[in-house]
């Protein structure tokens, strides 16, 4: 039940990501880099994908609960959150404090499924910050 309210507000975020954040070359792959953002989106939906898939063969909290108790679980959840946050200085370095709460939230709940939504929306503005 939880995990069908979480991936009710995943979905709502992402399409209002989508939403806000369209643009005429969201699904272009002939800028720079196309095979790059191409890999960006294969896996964001690879994960996406196989996420959905062990939400329907695993509960979520169960696991979190298990992993919270071991050493390198906990190494690894924060190894994750790190990342996350680290994302999440790019996103406010590329679209400023407003952007980067608005993100914060689903990046705390959703994790990379929410960053790599985030890079593949914003691959071009993204890549305007360095010479290509």
């Amino acid at each position: 039940m939880r995990s069908n309210i979480l991936w009710g507000v995943y979905f709502l975020f992402g399409g209002l990501a989508v939403y806000f954040d369209w643009h005429d070359d969201v699904f272009s792959f002939s800028g720079p880099l196309p095979l790059v953002k191409a890999a960006i989106w294969l896996t964001f939906l690879a994960f996406l994908v196989y996420s959905i898939y062990a939400s329907k063969h695993e509960n979520l909290f169960r696991t979190i609960k298990v992993m919270n108790g071991l050493y390198w679980g906990r190494q690894i959840g924060a190894d994750l959150y790190i990342g996350c946050f680290l994302a999440m200085f790019v996103i406010y370095l590329n679209d400023g404090a407003l952007a980067a709460l608005l993100w914060l939230i689903p990046t705390i709940l959703f994790a990379n499924l929410s960053i790599l939504l985030y890079f593949a929306l914003n691959f071009e503005k993204l890549l305007a910050h360095f010479p290509v």
